[in-house]
C-alpha cells in the first residue's frame, strides 16, 4: 500500500550519552559514533528516513554534540524551502526552565513549539542509534489504518536479550497493547513462545493532537512515565510488529561469466535485521555482521541506499605483497604489505608490512606500523600502533597501555592513542 508522508513530521532523538559505549562515547554522542567504515550510526535511521521519503527531520542534539552536529550539516544537505524539505539539528535550550533533558518525554515537550503552526497530523519518533533497514512509511500506514493514538514499533527477542535493557509489550491477537512493563529484569514471555518476549525499539508514531495531550504534565520519559498513563485512560495504542510488516525489497549486482545482472537481497533476513548497539560487544558483533561474502546486513543494496558524508580521499589500494579478505575497506587507505581479515578499515588507514589486522573494526585515520599485530579490537580515531605491538593477545598489557577491555574480551583502543609494545 502507497501511504502519502503528507502531515507527517519525524524527531529523531540523538543526545545519548552512551554511557556502556566507553571510551567510544568519551568525546562525542552515541549516534556519531562511527560504524561499517564510512557511516556513523545517525547515518542509518536519516537514510531510512530519506528513503522512506520522510523530509521534514528535526535531530535533538545534547550531549557532546559537535561532531554530531557538522556531520549532518556537511553530509545531509537536502534543505529545499520551496519543496519544505530539511534537516535541522535542534541543541538543546532549556526553553522550559532551568533543566536540561530529563528523559524522552521532556525532549519532545521542551520541543513542540517546533510544530507548532505545521500542518502536522502524526508524529514520527526514531532513535538515532540504531543499526537497521525499516520503511518508516509502513509504519505510518499501519498506524494510521488502526487510527491509533501512539503505535510503538516492536520486536522479538529473546528474554535474557531484553531483560533490563528495553520496554516489554504485552498484546492481543489484534497488536492492541494490554500490557507494559519497563525494562523488566524478568520479563514474562509470549504465551505461545514463552523464551521470547515482544520489546520495544524505542520507535513511536503519535497522532499530533493525542501527543500534545498527554505531555501536559512534567513526565520524563515514554516508557516509565508516558506509556502507563496512556494504558490507564485507554488510549488506543498498537503495537508494529517490526520482523512481519516491514518489507524491504532491495537488490545488488553481481558478475557472473562477465554479464551483471540484479540480485534480489534476502528480503526476510534484511527486512528483519535490527540492532540496538548499546555497549561494545553488540556493536562490534553488529560490525562483524556486515562483513563476509554473504552478511546478515547488507551495505550494498541498490534501492535502499545508505548515505553519509564522503571525506575526499583517494581509492584504497594494496601493494608490496598486501592482502584483504573478508573484509570493508574504506576510501583512501593504503595496505602496503600487510594483511587483513574479517575486519572494517575506515577512510585513510595504513596497515604497514607484515601487520596482521583480524576480527577488528579501525577508525578513521589510524596508522598500524610494520609486525603490529591486532585481534578483536576496536582502534579509535588517530591512533598510532607502533611497530611490533600485539593488542589482543595479552588483556593486562593492554590494560596498562590504557585500552579498555569489554566483557568478551573486545579491546578498545582509546581516540589518539600511541600504543608502543
Amino acid at each position: 500500500m502507497v501511504m502519502s508522508v503528507y502531515g507527517v513530521a519525524t524527531i529523531i532523538m540523538a543526545g545519548g550519552m552512551g554511557e556502556r559505549l566507553q571510551p567510544l562515547t568519551k568525546e562525542r554522542t552515541k549516534p556519531a559514533v562511527p560504524f561499517g567504515g564510512k557511516f556513523r550510526l545517525i547515518d542509518f535511521t536519516l537514510s531510512n528516513c530519506v528513503n522512506s521519503g520522510l523530509r521534514r527531520i528535526f535531530v535533538l542534539t545534547q550531549y557532546r554534540s559537535t561532531s554530531l552536529i557538522r556531520h549532518i550539516q556537511e553530509g545531509w544537505d537536502i534543505s529545499s524551502s520551496g519543496l519544505g524539505d530539511f534537516i535541522y539539528c535542534i541543541p538543546a535550550q532549556q526553553k522550559l526552565g532551568p533543566d536540561w533533558y530529563r528523559g524522552t518525554a521532556d525532549a519532545i515537550r521542551q520541543n513542540l513549539d517546533l510544530i507548532n503552526g505545521r500542518d502536522v497530523d502524526d508524529i514520527l519518533i526514531l532513535s538515532g542509534d540504531h543499526v537497521c533497514k525499516m520503511n518508516y512509511l509502513q509504519m505510518v500506514a499501519f498506524h494510521r489504518n488502526n487510527d491509533a493514538g501512539l503505535s510503538i514499533s516492536a520486536i522479538k527477542l529473546k528474554k535474557e536479550a531484553a531483560a533490563g535493557r528495553l520496554g516489554v509489550l504485552e498484546v492481543d491477537q489484534g497488536h492492541r497493547l494490554v500490557g507494559f512493563e519497563e525494562k523488566p529484569v524478568q520479563p514474562k514471555g509470549i504465551i505461545d513462545n514463552p523464551d521470547y518476549v515482544f520489546a520495544s525499539m524505542g520507535i513511536y508514531i503519535f497522532k499530533a493532537s493525542v501527543l500534545r495531550e498527554v505531555l501536559q504534565g512534567k513526565e520524563e520519559d515514554f516508557g516509565r512515565d508516558i506509556l502507563p498513563e496512556m494504558m490507564r485512560k485507554g488510549f488506543k495504542i498498537f503495537a508494529y510488529d517490526y520482523e512481519k510488516e516491514n518489507k524491504i525489497e532491495d537488490y545488488i549486482i553481481e558478475v557472473h561469466d562477465g554479464k551483471r545482472s540484479k540480485v534480489l537481497v534476502e528480503k526476510t533476513r534484511d527486512s528483519s535485521y535490527w540492532r540496538d548497539v548499546g555497549n561494545i560487544d553488540g556493536y562490534f558483533e553488529a560490525s562483524m555482521d556486515l562483513v563476509g561474502v554473504d552478511p546478515l546486513f547488507n551495505l550494498y543494496g541498490e534501492k535502499w541506499p545508505f548515505r553519509t558524508l564522503q571525506r575526499q580521499l583517494p581509492p584504497s589500494k594494496c601493494v608490496i605483497g598486501g592482502s584483504i579478505s573478508e573484509s570493508i575497506v574504506s576510501d583512501g587507505c593504503i595496505i602496503s604489505g600487510g594483511r587483513v581479515w574479517r575486519s572494517i578499515l575506515s577512510p585513510n588507514i595504513v596497515v604497514e608490512k607484515n601487520a596482521l589486522v583480524e576480527e577488528s573494526v579501525i577508525f578513521d585515520d589510524v596508522i598500524i606500523e610494520p609486525h603490529a599485530r591486532i585481534r578483536r579490537a576496536i582502534i579509535d580515531k588517530n591512533a598510532i600502533i607502533k611497530s611490533g605491538t600485539s593488542i589482543g593477545y595479552d588483556s593486562g598489557a593492554d590494560i596498562k597501555r590504557g585500552c579498555t577491555i569489554s566483557d568478551t574480551g573486545i579491546v578498545v583502543v582509546p581516540k589518539g592513542a600511541n600504543i608502543e609494545p
